[in-house]
């Protein structure tokens, strides 16, 4: 049976149960195949675990002024929200 495709918003809603392994085995499948085909979403996840590994690492940086306020209104944007 064909796997159903899934839209990059999917992905992006779903991509912190993805690295958190927490997605349900049918989700992470779909995301799976996406990730074969789409550079878009495979940069978003590789950046998104990039920024985790940052800021886990322990070590505290200051981020450019207005930073915080243009990341939520831009992820806002791309969510549809």
């Amino acid at each position: 049976m064909a796997t159903k495709e899934i839209s990059c918003v999917e992905i992006w809603r779903e991509l912190s149960n993805y690295i958190d392994d927490e997605a349900e085995p049918a989700l992470r499948q779909r995301m799976d195949e996406h990730f074969k085909t789409c550079k878009h979403c495979v940069a978003v996840l590789d950046g998104t675990r990039n920024v985790i590994r940052l800021v886990g690492d322990g070590r505290a940086f200051d981020m450019p002024a207005g930073f915080s306020e243009r990341l939520k209104a831009s992820l806002a944007r791309k969510l549809g929200g």
